[in-house]
């Protein structure tokens, strides 16, 4: 994993954590899976937050002109994914991060923290 995937990872967290996110884990996958480097999961509270932490990181990403390759489930707003290739974003109302787990999921996975 190269040090501008790290530092865009550390960005994307700060814009997280400004928008007060239930919690936000950001884990190293690098060894774990060929889809990207790092899964950076997010937790909040209804669906307007979930929408404005998206909003919040496409609207920075997109001046600093880093293409989002995929984005589903905004719409409904209960899981939110954002793929920037060698970062993956889930943003999830709190509901379905207790029911989905995916912390669980990458257990293995190395916890990066900022």
């Amino acid at each position: 994993m190269d040090k501008n995937t790290l530092i865009l990872a550390k960005q994307i967290y700060d814009i997280i954590n400004n928008k007060k996110a239930t919690s936000i884990e950001v884990l190293d996958v690098h060894q774990l899976t060929t889809l990207t480097d790092i899964f950076i999961i997010a937790v909040a509270t209804n669906i307007r937050q979930t929408q404005a932490i998206t909003d919040e990181i496409e609207e920075f990403l997109t001046d600093y002109q880093v293409p989002l390759l995929q984005k589903e489930g905004y719409t409904t707003a209960k899981w939110i994914l954002l793929d920037y290739g060698n970062i993956i974003v889930h943003v999830l109302h709190q509901e379905d991060a207790a029911f989905y787990g995916l912390n669980r999921l990458w257990k293995d996975a190395k916890v990066i923290t900022f």
